[in-house]
C-alpha cells in the first residue's frame, strides 16, 4: 500500500487581486537569486504576510517554482521526503519511480534518508535551468531528523536549485555558517512590518476604508505593522462609525489583539457563520461535503443541517475572512493558521452556540474521522479519532481492513499514540499491545517488543474465538521475525508454524511474512528445497497483495538458493530483480542482493564488478543496527583482496572483522572469517597457524587444503571423501563442487593423473552451466595443467567425432553466440558444429583466464598450490623493465594491454612474466604481486 499525496499541499497560493505591492522586499529576494545564494529564510511571527510576499514574488519571477505547504503530519522523514519529491515533480524534476516507491512503501527497516536525498539531488543536478523550491510553514515540523535531512540537502544542493523557507521561528540549520559564506538571504519580522505608507494603502485600496493619515499612523503603531492585525482591525472597523475611537480602544500584544478582534469579527457575522467557523476550525483542510458532515446535527430542525458547505466557503473567501484556497477549482480550503488557532481556542472555552446548542468538541472530531475513513483518508481519520479520545475507533483504524495502518506508512503517529496511552488502556485491548510490538519491530526497537507481546498474552480472553486466535498467530509471527535477526532456526520454525496455525486465512500480510520466516528457518537448517518452496509461496502471495517488502525478501531468498545450486546466471537475474524491488536508492535489505552479485561477479572473474557490488553491499549493511551483515561484507571484500594478491590488506580486513564480530557476539560469522584467514595464512606460507585455525573451527575443507599444502595428500583425500559423501546426501551442489576440485588436485599431487582427470571432467560438467572461473584460477598452476590436459583431450575427441549440429534452447545462459542459417524461416538456433562445442568454448575461456593471470604453459610448478614459500630477499633482483611490467600487472592490466602500454610485442611481455615469476617464486600474477608487496618491492 502507498501513502497518498495530497496535491493541495503543492498548490502555490495565487496573489490577491487587491494587495499591497512590496518592491523593497521583492528586490531583496531577487538579490539572493542574483548572487546565487543557496537559501532565502523568511522568519517572522504569525500573520506577518510571509506567504503573501512569496506568492507575489513567485508570480513575477521568470524562474519556475515548486511549493510545499507543511503540516505537523509531515514530521515523519518518509512523508516529508515524499512530499518534497512530489513538489519537485510539479516543475518537471524527474525524481524517478524508485525513489517515490521507496518513500511511499512501508518498511520495517530504517529509512535510508541520506541515500534518498542524494538520489533526489542527482536528478536535480542534470537539469539545464534554475528553479525555486519553497517550504512554507516550516515551523510546524519541530523535528530534529527533518532539520538534519534538510541541512544535508542544502549543504549539497546543486546550483540549479534555490531554497526558500518560510517559518515562524528559525530552524535548526547552520545559518551562522551560511551567513559567513554569503549563502543566506534573510527577511525577518521587522522587514515585513508594514510602513505607514503601506498601511494607508492597504486600508484604502484593499479593505476599502478611507482613514485619515493620523488614524492610519495610529493603527500602524498599535499593530506594529502586523498585517494580520491590520486585516482583523479593518474587518472590525467596517461595523464602526467612529474609526478613530475604535483604533484607540485596543492595544496589547499580538495574542491579546487577536483574541479581541476575533470576538469583534465573529459578533458581526450571522449566528450560522459563527458556528460554521468555530466547529470547522478542528479541520486542517476544508471542503463542502466534509464541513456539512461535521456540522450535521441529529436534530432535524437544526439550522446547521441547512448550511451548504461549499457556498459558505465561497462566501468566506469573498469577504476575506482568513480563508485560503488550496486548488484552482476552489474545492479545498484552509483557514489562516493564526485564525485557526484563535477559533480553536475560543471553541475550547465556549463549547456552546446560540443556534446549535451545546456541541461536544470530541463529537466534531469523531464525525470528521468518519468522513475521512469513508473517503479512504485513513491517516487523517486516525488523527481525528485520537483527538476525539475514541480509543476503540483509533484501535480499529490501526488494525485496518486487511492491511494495518503501520503498513500504510503511518508508523510514527501510531507509535506516538500508543506510547501515550496508559498501561490500563493497552492491557484492556491486547490487540493494541500486539500492534505496538509490530510497529516497534518495523523501526528496530527490538528490546521492548517481547514485554508488549507478553502483556498481550496475559490479557487475552480465555475464549479462543477467531479474533483471539488471529492475535495469537500475530504474536507468534512477530517472535519468528525477532528470531530471524538472531539466526535461530529452531525458534523461527516453532513460532512460524504456530503463527500459520492460528492466523486467520484472510490475514494475508502477516501470513505472507510468516511464510518468509519459515523459509529462512529451512535455509538455516540446510533444507534448501523446503526453503525454496517457502520463498516461492511468499513471493506469489506478496505479489498478489502488493506487499513489496516481503516480495523483495522472499525473492532474495530464492536467489541465495539458486546460487547455492550453482545456477549463477539465474541467481544473478534474481538478485537484479531484488534491486528493482528495492528501488533507487535501495532499501538497506538490498545489501544481500549486492553481496550475492558481488560473489557471482568474482566467480565470473569480473573483479571490478565484484568490488563495486561488494562496496555497495557494505554501505547498505551499515544502515542496519545490531546485525552481522557488515561483517559478512567485510569478509567477502577481504577474500576479493586475496584474489587480487593483496594478502597484507586482506589479513588486516579479516582481523578487523574478527574483532568486530567478537565484540558484538556475532559467533555465526567467526567460521567464515576463519576460512578467509586460513587462505591468507597459506598464501603467506604460515602453514602451521593455518592448520591450528582450521582445527579450532573444525573447517573440514580448510583442513584438507592445509594437508594438501603440507604434502599429506592421503589424509586430505580421506577428509574429502567423507565430505563428498555428506554433501551428496544433503544435495548441496556448491559444496560438492568445492570438494571435487580439491580431490582432483590431491590425486594429481599423488601422480594419479587418470583419476584426477576423471574428476576434473565431472567438475567441468557441473561448473560450465554457471560459468565458473575463479573456482579454477584460485588453485594456481596445478589446476591450469589439469584444465590444459582436459582441453587437449577434448580437441582430440572433436577431431575423431563426425560433426553434427548442436541445438540450444532459449533458456540457456546468456552470452552464447547464436547463428541462424536462414533468417526468413523459423529454424532451430545453431550454435556450433560439434556436440561438445559449448564445453570447448568453456575450456578456452578458462585457459584465457589462466593466461591473463600469468599461468601459461611451460611455467614450472615450483610451489604447493596456495602457498608462497617464505624468503627474506630475492636471489636475483628484478630489472628496471621487469619492475615496470610488475607494476602494470599490479594495476590489473592484461598482457596485451601491457604490450600496448610499453610498445613491445606480446611475446616479450610473456617472457618478462616468466622471468618475474621465477625470481619471485610465484606461479601466477596474484602471487607475484603479493610476494612483491611482502618484500617491499611494490
Amino acid at each position: 500500500m502507498t501513502t497518498p499525496i495530497l496535491s493541495t499541499k503543492l498548490y502555490i497560493p495565487s496573489p490577491r487581486s487587491k494587495a499591497v505591492l512590496r518592491p523593497r522586499l521583492i528586490e531583496r529576494l531577487n538579490e539572493g537569486l542574483q548572487l546565487h545564494r543557496k537559501l532565502t529564510m523568511i522568519s517572522a511571527s504569525a500573520g506577518c504576510g510571509k506567504t503573501t510576499l512569496l506568492s507575489q514574488w513567485i508570480e513575477g519571477s521568470p524562474l519556475p517554482a515548486a511549493w510545499l505547504s507543511l503540516e505537523e503530519g509531515d514530521r515523519e522523514p518518509a512523508r516529508f521526503l515524499a512530499y518534497l519529491a512530489a513538489a519537485l515533480q510539479t516543475i518537471g524534476v524527474d525524481i524517478g519511480e524508485g525513489v517515490m516507491s521507496k518513500l511511499q512503501t512501508p518498511s520495517p527497516l530504517p529509512l535510508p534518508v541520506e541515500a534518498i536525498v542524494t538520489a533526489i539531488l542527482n536528478h536535480i543536478a542534470v537539469l539545464p535551468d534554475r528553479f525555486i523550491l519553497v517550504l512554507d510553514d516550516y515551523h510546524v515540523m519541530d523535528s530534529k531528523p527533518i532539520d538534519s535531512t534538510l541541512g544535508f540537502l542544502i549543504e549539497r544542493m546543486p546550483p540549479q536549485m534555490h531554497m526558500v523557507i518560510a517559518s515562524r521561528q528559525d530552524p535548526d540549520l547552520p545559518l551562522a555558517r551560511m551567513r559567513a559564506r554569503d549563502q543566506l538571504t534573510e527577511v525577518r519580522t521587522s522587514d515585513l512590518r508594514f510602513t505607514f505608507t503601506e498601511t494607508a494603502e492597504f486600508m484604502r485600496h484593499v479593505m476599502g476604508l478611507d482613514l485619515s493619515a493620523e488614524d492610519a499612523a495610529l493603527l500602524e503603531s498599535r499593530t506594529e505593522g502586523w498585517i494580520a492585525g491590520l486585516q482583523l482591525a479593518a474587518l472590525s472597523l467596517q461595523g464602526h462609525q467612529d474609526a478613530a475611537t475604535f483604533i484607540r480602544s485596543f492595544g496589547g500584544k499580538h495574542r491579546d489583539v487577536l483574541d479581541y478582534l476575533v470576538e469583534e469579527v465573529l459578533q458581526q457575522q450571522p449566528d450560522g457563520i459563527q458556528d460554521f467557523l468555530l466547529y470547522t476550525s478542528i479541520l486542517d483542510r476544508l471542503c463542502g461535503s466534509l464541513c456539512e458532515y461535521v456540522l450535521r446535527s441529529e436534530g432535524r430542525d437544526s439550522p446547521l443541517n441547512a448550511i451548504s458547505g461549499q457556498e459558505t466557503l465561497e462566501y468566506l473567501e469573498r469577504v476575506n475572512l482568513f480563508i485560503v484556497p488550496l486548488d484552482k477549482e476552489r474545492r479545498w480550503y484552509r483557514y489562516h493558521h493564526l485564525f485557526t488557532d484563535a477559533l480553536r481556542q475560543r471553541l475550547s472555552r465556549k463549547g456552546t452556540s446560540a443556534v446549535g446548542g451545546e456541541r461536544d468538541v470530541s463529537e466534531l472530531h469523531r464525525r470528521a474521522s468518519e468522513w475521512h475513513e469513508r473517503h479512504e483518508l485513513l491517516l487523517e481519520a486516525f488523527h481525528h479519532a485520537i483527538a476525539a479520545k475514541d480509543v476503540d475507533r483509533a484501535a480499529r483504524l490501526i488494525e485496518g481492513e486487511g492491511m494495518p495502518l503501520v503498513f500504510r506508512g503511518a508508523i510514527s503517529p501510531v507509535l506516538h499514540w500508543l506510547d501515550s496511552l496508559p498501561k490500563e488502556e493497552l492491557d484492556a485491548r491486547p490487540a493494541l499491545n500486539v500492534m505496538h510490538a509490530s510497529a516497534m519491530l518495523m523501526v528496530g526497537q527490538m528490546t521492548g517488543i517481547e514485554p508488549k507481546l507478553q502483556a498481550a498474552e496475559t490479557h487475552l480472553h480465555a475464549a479462543e474465538d477467531d479474533y483471539t486466535r488471529d492475535l495469537i498467530g500475530h504474536i507468534a509471527s512477530i517472535r519468528a521475525t525477532l528470531a530471524v535477526s538472531k539466526h535461530q532456526p529452531e525458534t523461527i520454525m516453532a513460532q512460524s508454524r504456530q503463527a500459520l496455525e492460528f492466523l486467520n486465512p484472510h490475514n494475508l500480510p502477516v501470513r505472507t511474512a510468516t511464510i518468509w520466516t519459515l523459509g529462512y528457518a529451512y535455509q538455516l537448517q540446510g533444507d534448501r528445497a523446503a526453503a525454496g518452496k517457502a520463498y516461492q509461496d511468499a513471493v506469489t502471495v506478496s505479489q498478489k497483495i502488493g506487499h513489496i517488502m516481503i516480495n523483495m525478501m522472499a525473492t532474495l531468498g530464492l536467489g541465495i538458493i539458486q546460487e547455492a545450486e550453482n545456477q549463477l546466471y539465474v541467481a544473478a537475474e534474481t538478485y537484479r530483480r531484488v534491486l528493482d524491488l528495492a528501488g533507487d536508492p535501495p532499501l538497506p535489505a538490498a545489501c544481500e542482493a549486492h553481496l550475492g552479485l558481488a560473489r557471482i561477479c568474482r566467480e565470473w572473474n569480473d573483479l571490478n564488478g565484484a568490488e563495486q557490488h561488494g562496496q555497495q553491499a557494505l554501505y547498505l549493511a551499515g544502515q542496519f543496527e545490531h546485525t552481522d551483515r557488515v561483517v559478512a561484507c567485510e569478509v567477502f571484500l577481504a577474500r576479493l583482496k586475496l584474489s587480487r594478491g593483496a594478502v597484507t590488506e586482506a589479513v588486516a580486513m579479516l582481523t578487523k572483522a574478527d574483532h568486530f564480530a567478537r565484540q558484538h557476539h556475532f559467533a555465526n560469522q567467526l567460521p567464515h572469517i576463519a576460512e578467509g584467514q586460513v587462505l591468507a595464512m597459506l598464501q603467506q606460507g604460515n602453514v602451521r597457524s593455518a592448520s591450528q585455525l582450521a582445527q579450532k573451527f573444525d573447517l573440514k575443507l580448510s583442513q584438507a587444503r592445509v594437508l594438501l599444502a603440507q604434502g599429506d595428500t592421503a589424509s586430505a583425500l580421506v577428509i574429502l571423501e567423507h565430505l563428498r559423501a555428506d554433501m551428496e546426501v544433503k544435495g548441496w551442489a556448491d559444496e560438492q563442487l568445492k570438494v571435487k576440485v580439491l580431490q582432483a588436485l590431491s590425486l594429481q599431487a599423488q601422480d594419479e593423473k587418470l583419476k584426477a582427470a576423471q574428476i576434473i571432467v565431472d567438475v567441468l560438467g557441473m561448473s560450465e552451466p554457471g560459468g565458473f572461473i575463479r573456482l579454477f584460477i584460485d588453485e594456481g598452476q596445478p589446476m591450469r595443467e589439469l584444465i590444459h590436459a582436459a582441453a587437449l583431450n577434448k580437441r582430440r575427441q572433436n577431431i575423431d567425432k563426425p560433426k553434427q549440429r548442436f541445438f540450444r534452447g532459449a533458456t540457456d545462459k546468456p552470452k552464447q553466440e547464436l547463428v541462424r542459417e536462414d533468417v526468413n524461416k523459423p529454424k532451430p538456433v545453431i550454435i556450433g558444429e560439434a556436440v561438445d562445442n559449448p564445453m570447448h568454448d568453456y575450456l578456452e575461456r578458462l585457459l584465457d583466464a589462466f593466461e591473463a593471470e600469468g599461468l601459461e604453459r611451460g611455467v614450472p610448478s615450483v610451489i604447493v598450490p596456495g602457498v608462497v614459500q617464505p624468503a627474506d630477499s630475492l636471489v636475483e633482483p628484478l630489472s628496471r623493465r621487469e619492475l615496470e611490467v610488475l607494476r602494470l600487472i599490479a594495476d590489473g592490466l592484461s598482457n596485451r594491454q601491457i604490450s600496448e602500454r610499453l610498445f613491445v610485442a606480446l611475446s616479450t611481455v610473456k617472457g618478462h612474466n616468466r622471468t618475474i615469476f621465477d625470481k619471485l617464486q610465484a606461479t601466477r600474477r596474484t602471487e607475484a604481486v603479493a610476494r612483491a608487496r611482502e618484500l617491499g618491492i611494490l
